[in-house]
């Protein structure tokens, strides 16, 4: 490890699980503790993006890659107005930003938001932590004195109910609904607005990402976003070309609870409808499917997906704790992507109808652009029920 990341200082924060296990590190940006379930992101790039995605809701995130930090923050790269993952593990402390759109330090920045940073950990011990008894739950702290209460962190720790049951797409998404124009960063404009009528799309808001919706826009579409609770009238009212339920935190079952019944109500038209993440997760409920708890779930920017309709791999990028279970697809709903990692479904279809979702994030940010053709598909469809 090189000197600059060494320190004979003693630790300032504490990682404690609720098996006993205890890694400590230095503290940076916010002090305090916090309580959430541990994930690991093997993503090479777009720490920030991660730590406002609003899928990230009730999880602190151990980064695998060590240098996070080392490109800054700028507000042009946030998913959402402020941070959502409860915090971050790293093994190096961040670095001064070397990158000319850093507008911020990744620890200033963190320190003004509330979220505690932990650096110095071995995250590779961590890692293999999480992948052999799943996601845990945990406890951290950052104290500059270096004083903690071990115990009481553990029993914290324990104590948390976790994810299962815990509908958090009420705490992520909208308090009302707006219009939506921003279309994808492009050099050397920045991002760019729409101003020709294009087709009519409401967007159902359980933790929207603001590159999802750039995505719409970039595809010809006039974005309006309702919040989570929207009711199936609420949407139909607003007579849109099609229908998109994004992303979000928490378990689908507890947000299927007001989701599904609107789900299902769109369902009753013939309305092209698109879901992605917890959409996914929410359409395939909607259809008569289940869902389940992974062991610590999929988050990086390298996951190999097959499209089995065409036969190609995709490069997806992925964040879940969740997932579809394929067994339980009823007639007349297919498995089109399925994960080459695991196996896990990562895509659905109605046969003989526009209405479709994936498991991973086509709008690539972070991550590659290899799935953002399901945009277009989207569009096209809706195109084509103009047209009929």
């Amino acid at each position: 490890m090189p000197a600059s990341h060494q320190s004979s200082e003693k630790p300032t924060a504490l990682i404690a699980l609720a098996d006993g296990q205890l890694f400590y590190g230095r503290g940076f940006g916010a002090t305090g503790e916090t309580v959430a379930e541990l994930v690991f992101n093997t993503a090479m790039t777009g720490y920030q993006e991660i730590m406002t995605d609003p899928s990230y809701a009730g999880q602190i995130v151990t980064f695998t890659f060590p240098h996070v930090g080392n490109v800054g923050v700028t507000p042009e790269d946030d998913e959402t107005a402020e941070p959502v993952a409860a915090g971050l593990v790293v093994k190096w402390d961040p670095t001064e930003p070397s990158n000319w759109r850093a507008a911020e330090d990744l620890v200033g920045w963190l320190a003004k938001r509330g979220r505690i940073g932990v650096g110095g950990v071995d995250t590779r011990r961590l890692t293999r932590a999480i992948r052999q008894q799943g996601a845990p739950h945990v406890a951290i702290a950052h104290n500059p004195d270096g004083v903690f209460d071990i115990e009481a962190l553990v029993q914290k720790a324990r104590d948390w109910k976790g994810l299962v049951g815990l509908d958090l797409a009420k705490d992520v998404t909208c308090a009302q609904s707006y219009q939506w124009n921003e279309m994808r960063w492009a050099w050397p404009e920045g991002y760019a607005k729409r101003s020709e009528p294009g087709l009519k799309v409401v967007a159902v808001d359980f933790g929207a990402k603001r590159n999802i919706l750039r995505c719409l826009a970039s595809a010809g579409c006039d974005v309006t976003v309702l919040p989570a609770t929207a009711t199936a009238e609420e949407v139909l009212a607003l007579n849109p070309d099609g229908v998109f339920l994004s992303n979000g935190p928490g378990d689908p079952a507890a947000t299927g609870a007001y989701a599904v019944p609107m789900i299902k109500g769109v369902l009753e038209t013939e309305l092209p409808v698109f879901g992605i993440c917890l959409g996914h997760q929410m359409l395939a409920l909607a259809l008569g499917a289940k869902t389940i708890k992974m062991n610590h779930g999929h988050h990086g920017a390298n996951h190999p997906v097959k499209d089995l309709t065409t036969g190609k791999v995709e490069i997806t990028s992925m964040n879940h704790g969740f997932a579809v279970d394929a067994q339980t697809l009823p007639a007349g709903v297919a498995e089109t992507h399925v994960s080459l990692f695991d196996g896990s479904n990562c895509g659905i279809a109605m046969e003989n109808r526009p209405v479709f979702s994936v498991q991973y994030h086509p709008e690539a940010s972070p991550g590659p652009q290899d799935s953002y053709y399901l945009f277009e598909r989207f569009a096209e469809a809706m195109r084509a029920r103009r047209s009929a």
